[in-house]
Formats: structure tokens, sequence, C-alpha cells
């Protein structure tokens, strides 16, 4: 199975080259730009742990793929996020965000059914990935 979340989800993984180009994007937009780790991919999940802290006043995407190097040699077995913050008035917002890297085997989802009152039936999703401890999911 395969992760499909944020922009670029449902297209093979980028490149690096690819990668600096929307990088590149988004700092020509002036837009923050900071990675994120995770273990537990599930879509709900939105806290994801920060990587160093959000790269403002950049130029280069020489810069930004340097760390990103630095966080797939630390973090070589989570998923990785890039997101660009785009932090002018009225938008405040995230703008852009992909994965950028992510474990070697994915282990997907289980559909979990669950009865209720008046014989409704109610349906989550869960992570196999977290039948393992955390840091202990993807090696």
């Amino acid at each position: 199975m395969r992760i499909t979340q944020g922009c670029f989800s449902f297209l093979p993984d980028l490149t690096d080259e690819q990668i600096t180009k929307q990088v590149q994007y988004c700092l020509e937009n002036k837009w923050a730009v900071n990675f994120e780790t995770t273990d537990d991919p599930h879509p709900r999940n939105t806290y994801w742990d920060l990587w160093g802290l959000p790269m403002f006043d950049l130029k280069d995407a020489a810069g930004v793929m340097m760390e990103l190097a630095a966080c797939r040699k630390a973090n070589g077995g989570k998923y990785i996020r890039l997101s660009a913050f785009d932090s002018s008035h009225g938008w405040e917002s995230v703008k852009l965000s992909f994965i950028v890297g992510r474990p070697a085997s994915e282990d997907g989802f289980m559909l979990v059914r669950q009865e209720a009152g008046g014989r409704k039936l109610r349906y989550t999703t869960r992570s196999y990935a977290t039948d393992k401890p955390e840091g202990q999911r993807y090696k």
C-alpha cells in the first residue's frame, strides 16, 4: 500500500531535482519551508514532529535540500513531509505540502467495523504500523 497525502500524492515519488524545483517555487513566493516526520501516517494524525525550524528568508533551494538530506539521514525509516507556509496577511496558512520521504515498506491500513445502537454500523481505519510501539514501526 502507498500512503497518499498532500499535493502530488498520486504521482510517483518526486526526484530530488523535482523537489528542488518545487522548493524554489515556494521560495520565490516567499513561503517558509519546513520538514515534519512521523511513523504514524494516519490521515487524521495532524501531529507530525517538526524537524528543525521553518526556514524563513531563504533565497536558494540548496539550503533546504541540505536540510532535507540531514532529515532523511536521521529519519530514514519514517515519513517525511515538506510544507510551505505563506505568512502574508490574509493567508497565514500552508500553501503546499507533500511527502518527500517514506519507509521502504508501508504497512497500510485496515478497516475497522463497529456496531452502534439502533443497528448502526460505524467504520474507521487503523494503521497496521500502530501494532508496534513508537520508534519501532519502520526500520
